[in-house]
């Protein structure tokens, strides 16, 4: 019966790159035309990852259940974390590889502040296709997946705030670190907890 299969056809359905990237050049375009600054454009790109991300939340973990890799047992139903280390992980290497098709290159604590951690990305696949002119040079596209993982870490409990800074490098041009900043009640709980 219909009822039978499956929503989505194939677990490893994908978008093809030339397609993400005209999508997310027009969403550039379009929001390139409507802002007077680059705060502001910035912000309106982490204002649509956010509304991604708080979907994503609620999918991810739900096919994984639905659809569990192994059918000769059901896995246990998804559970909270309650610590950091395992949704920054979940972050840094499920959502990364469930977005982009790998993991993130890198998951770091700071060494200045203690309230924040980096995931670094050394060829951000969002900033392939888009060059930003030299009066736009602070500009960071990584703005939109910035905000995908602020809500990700909201939706989870860990209130956040996400941004995206342009890192370049002679070896990595288009490095990309999404700077999570995390609330003090996030510290607060992992100290009692443990």
């Amino acid at each position: 019966a219909i009822y039978d299969r499956p929503l989505v056809k194939s677990r490893g359905a994908e978008v093809s790159l030339g397609a993400w990237a005209f999508l997310f050049s027009e969403v550039v375009q379009y929001t390139q035309k409507r802002v007077s600054g680059i705060s502001e454009f910035e912000k309106r790109l982490s204002i649509l990852g956010y509304r991604v991300g708080a979907r994503l939340l609620e999918l991810l973990p739900l096919r994984d259940y639905v659809y569990p890799v192994s059918s000769l047992r059901s896995p246990p139903p998804p559970s909270r974390t309650l610590r950091l280390l395992p949704i920054l992980t979940y972050v840094h290497s499920t959502l990364y590889r469930y977005l982009f098709g790998r993991p993130a290159d890198s998951l770091e604590r700071s060494t200045d502040n203690s309230d924040e951690y980096m995931i670094g990305d050394d060829d951000m696949v969002i900033t392939r296709g888009v060059e930003v002119p030299k009066e736009m040079s602070d500009l960071s596209c990584g703005a939109l997946v910035a905000g995908i993982v602020e809500a990700v870490m909201d939706g989870a409990g860990f209130p956040t705030r996400v941004t995206a800074h342009s890192v370049p490098s002679p070896e990595h041009p288009r490095r990309t670190v999404i700077l999570i900043k995390l609330d003090p009640d996030v510290l607060a709980r992992e100290a009692a907890l443990g």
